[in-house]
């Protein structure tokens, strides 16, 4: 029997070759985590949205808050839930509505350095000058015959809580604020309202 009349081999079954399997695998392996990259990316958590501006030293409760469904994906533990508001948690710094409450905005209320303090400017407010503001309070002592000494800053880091403009009575050109200061400066900025000092806020370098 000659080469030619020899029978030929039959050609390998695919499945019979392990580069099959491999490539196979393969291709469900990418179509899983593909899915599964798009299927965490859906999920989403409820978590706390400020339904207000939030100040510093202010106590939130539920009612300043408002649950929204966010997909954070690893972030999901940076953010306050329903579950998680500790009862007379206190604000740390400014949120403004509709922003995600994060855990490090709020803290014990027993453990706050800040208050509130009302205060009556003897000068227009800035128009940028508004709720969440960082402001300086400066104070100007108030001399004989109606003059006032050189003016010097009296808190450095204070944020507004409320602004209430002048209701237009006579030579009444200010504001009454309602300012967050550090319980430090409390007993200054008391002492230059009893001592009638001309008192003005200004944008705070850098404040929101």
């Amino acid at each position: 029997m000659t080469t030619l009349d020899s029978p030929s081999r039959r050609p390998r079954a695919f499945w019979n070759d392990m580069r099959f399997f491999v490539g196979l695998g393969l291709i469900v392996a990418s179509v899983a985590g593909v899915w599964l990259t798009v299927t965490a990316a859906r999920q989403t958590v409820p978590v706390f949205a400020a339904a207000r501006t939030i100040v510093p030293g202010e106590e939130v409760s539920a009612a300043d808050l408002r649950v929204v469904e966010a997909s954070l994906g690893a972030a999901a533990g940076a953010y306050v839930t329903p579950d998680a508001l500790a009862p007379g948690a206190v604000a740390t710094r400014t949120v403004t509505e509709g922003e995600l409450v994060p855990v490090s905005a709020l803290a014990d209320g027993e453990r706050s350095r800040t208050t509130t303090v009302v205060v009556q400017t003897t000068t227009a407010v800035p128009s940028d000058v508004t709720v969440g503001s960082v402001v300086e309070l400066w104070a100007s002592p108030a001399l004989e015959q109606g003059a006032f000494g050189t003016p010097a800053i009296l808190v450095a880091d204070a944020t507004v809580a409320a602004v209430k403009e002048a209701d237009g009575l006579l030579g009444a050109r200010g504001s009454a604020l309602e300012l967050v200061v550090p319980r430090s400066d409390v007993a200054a900025v008391l002492q230059a309202v009893a001592a009638s000092a001309a008192l003005s806020v200004v944008p705070a370098a850098g404040g929101a």
